[in-house]
C-alpha cells in the first residue's frame, strides 16, 4: 500500500517551504503536515527525551515513513522508528553526511541552542571514526525574529553569522528554518542545508514514493 510521507513539523513555517521543494523538485510526491510547536518549546525546556512519548504517539499513528523536520527532535525520533516499524528520517541527516565528505573543520550555526548536541552527535556518527572538528556559533536573537514572523530580519541575522566564519572547510545551517539566508550570504566557505536533501532522501523511503499513474 503506498501511504505517501508524513512531515513532522515544530513550526507552521515549514510547510510552504517542503511544499514549494515538492512542486519544484518531486512533483506527484504526497506529502501529509503534522505541525506541533509545543514539542520543541517543551524539549527546549526539558531537553529531547522529554517528548519521546508523545513522538512515540505521532510516529505510530503516521501509517508510513516519516520526516521529522526539527534537528532539536530528529534524534529521538529516529531512534524511535525501529520499534514502532515506522521509517523516520530525520532532515539533517544526509546534510551531515555531506558536511563530513567536505572536510574536518565544520562550523555548526544555530539559532536555538538545544539543537547543538544533536547535530555535533549526528556528524560525529556520519564520520563513522574519522576525525572531525565541530565548531559551534549561536546566532543570538534570530530565533526571536523568525518566531516573530520577521523572516527577512532572522534570515539577515544568520546570513551575517554565516559571513564571519573563516576558518572552516562547510558550514551547516542546522535548522530546517535557516536554509534560505545561504542565498544572500558572501561567504566562499560552503554553506549546507537540511530541506532540499532531506525531503529527496526521505522520498526514497519505503512506501514514500506517491508519483500518480499515468492516465490510461
Amino acid at each position: 500500500m503506498v501511504t505517501g510521507l508524513t512531515l513532522l513539523h515544530t513550526s507552521a513555517a515549514h510547510v510552504p517551504v517542503f511544499d514549494a521543494l515538492r512542486d519544484r523538485d518531486h512533483p506527484g510526491a504526497a506529502l501529509r503536515h503534522l505541525v506541533h510547536p509545543e514539542l520543541l518549546e517543551r524539549a527546549r525546556a526539558d531537553g529531547p527525551e522529554s517528548v519521546a512519548e508523545d513522538l512515540r504517539g505521532l510516529l505510530g499513528d503516521a501509517d508510513g515513513p516519516v520526516l521529522v523536520t526539527c534537528s532539536t527532535l530528529g534524534a529521538v525520533a529516529e531512534a524511535l522508528g525501529p520499534s514502532l516499524g515506522v521509517p523516520v528520517l530525520r532532515v539533517d541527516r544526509p546534510m551531515a553526511a555531506e558536511a563530513v565528505r567536505r572536510g574536518p573543520r565544520i562550523a555548526v550555526l544555530a539559532t536555538v541552542e538545544s539543537t547543538f548536541a544533536p547535530t555535533a552527535d549526528l556528524l560525529a556518527e556520519e564520520a563513522a571514526g574519522r576525525p572531525v572538528s565541530v565548531r559551534t556559533r549561536f546566532v543570538e536573537g534570530a530565533w526571536e525574529l523568525f518566531a516573530a514572523g520577521d523572516t527577512s530580519g532572522h534570515l539577515a541575522a544568520v546570513a551575517e553569522a554565516v559571513d564571519a566564519v573563516t576558518d572552516a572547510d562547510v558550514i551547516v545551517l542546522a535548522q530546517a528554518s535557516m536554509a534560505d539566508a545561504a542565498r544572500s550570504a558572501r561567504t566562499r566557505v560552503p554553506v549546507l542545508s537540511s530541506p532540499g536533501p532531506g525531503l529527496a532522501a526521505a522520498l526514497r523511503l519505503p512506501g514514500a514514493d506517491t508519483a500518480p499513474a499515468a492516465p490510461a
